[in-house]
């Protein structure tokens, strides 16, 4: 069993962290989308365990597999719904998206309750989550992937040298080729511009004549679509932690790193005043000079199948949460003094068990794969990726030879099927983004960049806070209810806001 995949699979695949008009030839696409009704049930049993204690009710959506053929092979969506707690209040329809692209959303309505979404949202919205097309409960797509692939997480592997670059290369080429081999026809049409039009279907299928958007993270380039190719359908529109356009590219991944920068600080502050607990510094410098000490040396000795490489995406995917930060630092102490025992516990293989034919994180994988290459054109050079990463390894120390390293997308078999979606600034002022000031996935600069993009059409909530997640998620007041009181009220600020730290 391979350890290092394991582990890799059981963070959150490090997404944990990726169109104006339509610019292919579709018949209106969703605009002739024929109105039907949803029949409500009872969700599948994993939705119902995960979204307990709140009771979700859940239906199927069929949509066209290829939007330029509305009448041949359709698909599945798996959609779930949470009814307005107060119907006399009732405004529409909330449609909920947790990122990825592969995340499932079933049970993400539930999950915001939980974290304390208020109730004066949940009045107003009936809050409908999805598994988006190729993931969970829709109709699924599959690479094949295993936990003992050599291709095991979505951030390619931290790049010493130029040979790392090559290695990796070879691994990035099956990995694709394995996608080829797997594909049952469906893998090309998984694209964030389908995806966007699925949205219309889904809103059509509900009654509603427009519908409001809650997405997180990868979730803001879908909802940012939706709202360039349908502006007169979309409602109120919240975009929280940003990846900066409509779709994940290599820059938009290279910024992973430059998110890493900027979070890592925060954790190198709090590790530092708990420098009796932990000893790994007694300055926010000296703590950093403790990451590198780490993985310099287990990439020269690995410590229970953990080496360097494994240690920077641990580290990368703890940043997402400032509540993820004790665990973190026993994680540098562990290893730190190779104690092989308690890094065994790090590399427990989680149980990856479906009620379906695809396990979830092959699934997962397959979904970021399909709608991170079909896209956008990336770079087919390995030498770009060689320059790309010595760049990177000097002006981004912590992650940059990681981020920019080669991916599948350099060999994808397909290519795009149309131009990506571009941003439009002209339609209703009514987009919302949320961007943390550091966050290690979406750093403050994608919010920046999209906000650009929509021009008057949006207003950016900077906020002086750390991690992956501002509305809900978070813990700032003034996110807090400006969101709500946008989403309730429909009060847009006038200016772009600034939000300091509670």
């Amino acid at each position: 069993m391979n350890q290092q995949g394991s582990l890799a699979q059981s963070l959150a695949l490090a997404g944990a962290l990726g169109l104006g008009a339509s610019l292919i030839t579709v018949p209106a696409a969703a605009e002739e989308a024929r109105t039907h009704q949803v029949n409500w049930g009872q969700c599948p049993d994993d939705v119902v365990a995960e979204a307990a204690p709140t009771v979700l009710q859940c239906a199927t959506v069929r949509v066209p597999l290829d939007y330029t053929h509305p009448e041949g092979e359709q698909i599945k969506l798996a959609v779930s719904r949470l009814a307005s707690a107060n119907p006399d209040k009732r405004r529409g329809v909330l449609m909920l998206n947790p990122g990825g692209p592969g995340g499932s959303g079933l049970a993400l309505s539930a999950l915001l309750v939980a974290q304390g979404l208020p109730g004066s949202v949940t009045d107003r919205y009936d809050l409908i989550g999805m598994d988006t097309r190729g993931i969970g409960h829709s109709t699924p797509v599959s690479c094949g992937f295993t936990t003992d692939s050599p291709y095991y997480s979505n951030i390619p592997p931290y790049a010493a040298d130029d040979t790392a670059v090559t290695a990796q290369a070879k691994v990035a080429e099956q990995a694709a080729k394995q996608c080829d081999d797997n594909d049952d026809g469906r893998l090309r049409h998984l694209t964030t511009a389908n995806t966007a039009r699925d949205l219309d279907r889904i809103r059509d299928a509900l009654g509603e004549e427009k519908t409001s958007y809650l997405g997180y993270s990868y979730g803001t380039a879908l909802g940012a679509a939706y709202a360039s190719m349908f502006p007169e359908r979309s409602d109120r529109v919240v975009l929280d932690s940003n990846i900066g356009d409509t779709h994940l590219d290599r820059d938009g991944m290279r910024r992973y790193a430059l998110g890493m920068e900027q979070t890592l600080p925060d954790f190198a502050k709090w590790a530092a005043s708990r420098h009796d607990s932990y000893d790994l510094g007694s300055t926010p410098t000296q703590v950093r000079t403790s990451y590198f000490t780490i993985a310099g040396a287990l990439d020269k000795t690995p410590v229970a199948g953990i080496d360097g490489n494994l240690f920077r995406l641990l580290t990368f995917g703890h940043l997402f949460k400032q509540t993820q930060y004790p665990a973190l630092a026993q994680t540098w102490q562990t290893l730190r003094q190779g104690d092989a025992p308690a890094a065994r516990s790090l590399t427990a293989l989680r149980q990856d068990g479906t009620d379906g034919p695809v396990s979830p994180t092959d699934n997962a994988l397959t979904v970021f794969l399909a709608v991170t290459c079909n896209d956008v054109e990336w770079p087919e050079d390995v030498n770009t990726y060689r320059r790309g990463v010595a760049k990177d390894r000097e002006r981004y120390p912590l992650y940059g030879a990681a981020t920019a390293n080669i991916t599948p997308c350099a060999f994808w078999p397909h290519a795009p099927a149309e131009q990506p979606v571009e941003v439009d600034p002209e339609g209703p002022r009514n987009v919302l983004l949320l961007q943390n000031r550091r966050d290690a996935s979406t750093p403050h600069l994608g919010g920046k960049m999209l906000r650009e993009k929509f021009g008057d059409r949006a207003r950016l909530i900077s906020v002086d806070d750390s991690g992956h997640g501002v509305y809900v998620l978070g813990h700032n007041s003034c996110a807090l209810n400006t969101t709500t009181r946008y989403l309730v009220e429909g009060k847009m600020p006038t200016d772009d806001t600034f939000c300091r730290a509670d």
